[in-house]
């Protein structure tokens, strides 16, 4: 895994619809690592603090993309609600070798996030959701986990919308 997380940067000004779209998947991704450290934060309370403090702001000389803050709450919200389905979900899709439990938290996350998308967004095109979260694992990443998201989400992808793949 790198040293640091990366930014939720951008390059300034406004931005198009998929730029905000990938900065809300990451800021969502980036937010619920912040809830697994600190347990006795809220779920709400983490969003509030990303919409407010985080998403479009500058914070500590780096300058936060703006993220489409409907995306961002809806994917945290729902990995936070819908999580025990999810990692069965993951579980089926991952081999006896790696099991859920065996992966980094980070890894995880990117998962569960692209799992929730997947199963409950059928307004965004799988292809999108398996792109966007490879990318996102690449950016933590530099050994073998961006593939290892890409065959999961491949798998879940053919599993839950094969018809639109």
């Amino acid at each position: 895994m790198s040293a640091t997380a990366p930014a939720v940067t951008g390059s300034g000004g406004r931005q198009g619809g998929a730029s905000r779209r990938r900065l809300a998947r990451l800021a969502a991704v980036q937010a619920l690592y912040q809830l697994e450290l600190n347990p006795g934060l809220g779920t709400e309370a983490v969003i509030r603090e990303f919409v407010r403090d985080r998403l479009g702001r500058e914070i500590d000389g780096e300058l936060y993309g703006e993220a489409d803050a409907e995306l961002f709450a809806d994917i945290v919200r729902g990995v936070r609600g819908d999580r025990e389905r999810l990692d069965e979900t993951l579980s089926a899709a991952l081999s006896e070798e790696w099991p859920l439990d065996r992966l980094e938290r980070i890894l995880r996350l990117i998962l569960e996030a692209g799992a929730y998308e997947l199963a409950r967004r059928p307004d965004i095109p799988p292809r999108v959701t398996m792109s966007e979260y490879v990318g996102i694992a690449y950016a933590f990443f530099t050994g073998s986990e961006p593939g290892l998201a890409n065959g999961v989400l491949d798998h879940l992808a053919r599993t839950l919308r094969g018809s639109e793949l």
